[in-house]
């Protein structure tokens, strides 16, 4: 019993010790948790574990049929997972896409930001939109040219957003752009070229 007892004490001096050295360096053991924020690794990890996310979906308006069915496809299963779906406009491609497939899945997850309003949007655009419930109008860039506007709102969208899915060509300057900015704000990209 009393080798039991010496060993429960020097036990309980180790954790008061270790206990101590934590609150010396200032570092409780929650804080001991949290990654990182400047590994790259454990931020993705920390991401990866989230239950549900801000993902953003944004691409090429010229893709094939197929491409564009999987796309709805991925944007209806990752809503339907309770995820949130972040795009843009379009009345064809990755966008329109990926407003289809959340539609389907769950209309209130769906926010579309436009890069301008939604009467400088062609007709077939603003058919596509009837009955979205979260749309957001930059009528401050009605002037601007669509691709200085387009730039904007794919910030605004990254920003948004703790993933980026984007579908692109390699000479698609405005998409290329958004991924440097969504890896310069160290979000998760994940990046699907078309050519």
């Amino acid at each position: 019993m009393g080798k039991a007892m010496n060993l429960t004490l020097m036990a309980n001096e180790s954790e008061q010790t270790s206990l101590i050295r934590s609150s010396a360096a200032g570092i409780s053991d929650a804080d001991q948790d949290i990654p990182d924020p400047h590994d790259e690794l454990a931020a993705e990890l920390n991401a990866l574990r989230q239950h549900s996310k801000n993902i953003a979906i944004i691409g090429s308006r010229n893709i094939p049929l197929p491409h564009q069915q999987l796309i709805e496809s991925l944007a209806y299963m990752l809503a339907k997972e309770g995820n949130a779906i972040i795009t843009s406009g379009g009345s064809s491609g990755t966008n329109a896409a990926a407003i289809r497939g959340a539609m389907r899945a769950n209309p209130q997850k769906l926010q579309v930001i436009l890069p301008q309003t939604i009467g400088h949007q062609p007709s077939d655009v603003q058919d596509q939109l009837i009955g979205v419930p979260n749309i957001q109008e930059h009528p401050e860039w009605n002037m601007m040219t669509l691709a200085d506007a387009s730039r904007l709102c794919n910030r605004e969208i990254v920003d948004a957003c703790q993933q980026l899915i984007i579908f692109l060509t390699h000479d698609s300057n405005t998409l290329l752009t958004a991924i440097e900015y969504a890896e310069d704000t160290r979000k998760m990209v994940t990046a699907f070229y078309l050519d």
